[in-house]
């Protein structure tokens, strides 16, 4: 896979991406305003321990599965590709299986040692994605392997759109039973999800398992690996990846014990302990993670796209894949961070309208710092994909957890002080990505003896969304007094998007190849080369 391949599949899942998050916003906006600050508290309370959950039984397989597959591919060994696949399908079911098993037998307990024991029904009503999702997610690493990211995308589409149609009814169907029970119908939206995404993935298997068979036929005549070399082989990439993936899971669960603890320590009230948390993982926590749908999309696609030119020992491709890579997480971070930033309470008023003036202002504020944490958090999505394309999982593994523990230390001290409370957590969450996206960086220079043009990498992206967000400022001012509230932090987002693109050109931060990966793009390219606004 190379340079232009890799960034077209991520083109495809940053499309799916978008779609998703914007069917997530007609679910996370209005299901916000539905359950309130402290319905969304309890939906918040479970979410993360499932996704803790989910990230133990699925998270490392995927990424596993893709590369051992594109690795295969590479070395035209279909027949063993296949086979990597089948494996790794039996072991994430029966995972799927005990750990849908698991919270079952023991919600109510984890439910009353978070301290949150009205989060038990948001957390019983996810046991059939737990299951699901596994199932799912042996198919995408596959297809991924085969660097085919269109099943991947149809099928988060269809997951999402099931889940918000689902999860919205279901929430308001059962707000009249109170709002822990109304929280429990907004996780069984995820379940439903969850069950036709992974029959999707299915479906999308059976229709290309005639290709897949002739192409296993052509396989060459490699000597098959038996299954327990199939499954150490898988482990030694998986778990690694796992454990670094639930670092991050690990972190928010401990923000939910920490942050309820020592918010009442500090005199805050159960319930409005319990609303402070669903400003700041329910509200804010819900725009920050917008950004990283490119991210991921780019994340997922590196990991192949680097391990195959690793096989091939293609060391120049592997600097610009991960040139890149990199470039392209700054696109996408830089901008989302300032722009957040700026217009981070008028944001959170125009999305979150039954909010009170005082919880607007407050999850502003909380959103304002984590804005910064989107830079850090995407650079080490793209670099963790990169090192475990090279073969190095478990170097973001311990980064991360440098971070991890620095943020457990600032998230205690800093939530402790009541005048800083809640905001103490998001101000820890930015320092340990900070951290960890510096070490990443490091590591990633190491390996690969990339020498990282600042003009072109930092400087250039960094003055175009310094711009960006000032004219979102200057537009919003200007406006708020004429337009409204509302209607002027909309106009300011959409002047601010144009002011973005326009800049990019102006610095000469995109190229006529960023525009070969998009629709009509040589035909943009060619028009913007003519009046000389595009360098070639």
């Amino acid at each position: 896979m190379n340079k232009d391949n890799f960034l077209k599949g991520a083109a495809i899942l940053g499309i799916a991406g978008a779609i998703v998050k914007v069917l997530g916003a007609f679910y996370r906006i209005p299901l916000n305003n539905i359950l309130g600050s402290e319905g969304i508290g309890y939906y918040q309370t479970a979410y993360p321990l499932y996704v803790l959950l989910l990230t133990i039984s699925t998270a490392g397989f995927p990424v596993a599965v893709a590369k051992l597959v594109s690795e295969k591919r590479a070395l035209g060994d279909y027949r063993g590709a296949h086979k990597v696949f089948k494996v790794a399908f039996l072991g994430l079911l029966i995972a799927g299986a005990l750990t849908s098993l698991f919270v079952f037998m023991n919600a109510k307990n984890i439910v009353k040692s978070l301290g949150n024991e009205d989060a038990y029904y948001a957390l019983i009503a996810l046991v059939p994605a737990l299951f699901f999702v596994p199932i799912m997610a042996a198919f995408r690493g596959y297809f991924q392997g085969r660097q085919t990211m269109t099943p991947t995308a149809l099928s988060q589409i269809v997951e999402q759109m099931f889940r918000v149609a689902v999860g919205l009814l279901v929430t308001y169907y059962l707000l009249d039973r109170g709002l822990p029970i109304a929280a429990g119908g907004a996780s069984f939206g995820g379940s439903i999800g969850a069950i036709i995404g992974a029959i999707t993935m299915m479906f999308i298997y059976f229709i290309k398992r005639r290709g897949i068979k002739e192409e296993i036929r052509s396989s060459l005549n490699a000597e098959e690996e038996p299954v327990n070399k199939i499954i150490k082989d898988l482990l030694v990439i998986a778990i690694p990846i796992t454990i670094g993936a639930a670092i991050v899971p690990i972190m928010n669960s401990i923000d939910t014990l920490l942050v309820f603890k020592r918010l009442k320590s500090i005199g805050f009230s159960k319930e409005e302990a319990n609303a402070l948390y669903g400003q700041l993982t329910g509200h804010a926590q819900t725009l920050i993670n917008l950004p990283l749908i490119f991210s991921t999309a780019l994340g997922i696609s590196l990991v192949p796209a680097v391990a195959t030119a690793n096989t091939k020992k293609n060391y120049k491709e592997i600097r610009n894949i991960t040139s890149s890579g990199i470039r392209i997480t700054l696109l996408i971070g830089l901008p989302s961070a300032f722009g957040l930033f700026v217009l981070a309470r008028p944001i959170i008023g125009l999305l979150y309208y039954k909010l009170t003036q005082g919880e607007i202002v407050s999850t502003g504020e909380i959103l304002s710092i984590l804005s910064f944490g989107v830079i850090f958090l995407t650079l080490v999505q793209s670099l963790t994909a990169i090192l475990q394309g090279l073969g190095k999982p478990l170097v973001p593994v311990v980064n991360l957890a440098i971070g991890a523990v620095v943020k457990v230390f600032l998230t205690y001290t800093l939530t402790g002080i009541k005048a800083i409370n809640v905001k103490g957590a998001a101000i820890s969450t930015v320092s340990a990505y900070l951290i960890a996206a510096l070490l990443d960086l490091i590591a990633v220079r190491k390996y690969t003896r990339l020498k990282l043009g600042r003009n072109e990498m930092l400087i250039k992206p960094l003055m175009s969304a310094i711009g960006m967000a000032l004219v979102a400022k200057l537009v919003y001012t200007s406006l708020i007094n004429i337009t409204g509230d509302k209607l002027s932090t909309v106009i300011a987002i959409i002047v601010a998007a144009i002011a973005y693109f326009v800049l990019l050109i102006v610095t000469g931060s995109v190229t006529e190849e960023d525009f070969n990966l998009f629709p009509k793009g040589d035909k943009i390219a060619n028009k913007l080369a003519k009046f000389k606004m595009l360098k070639r």
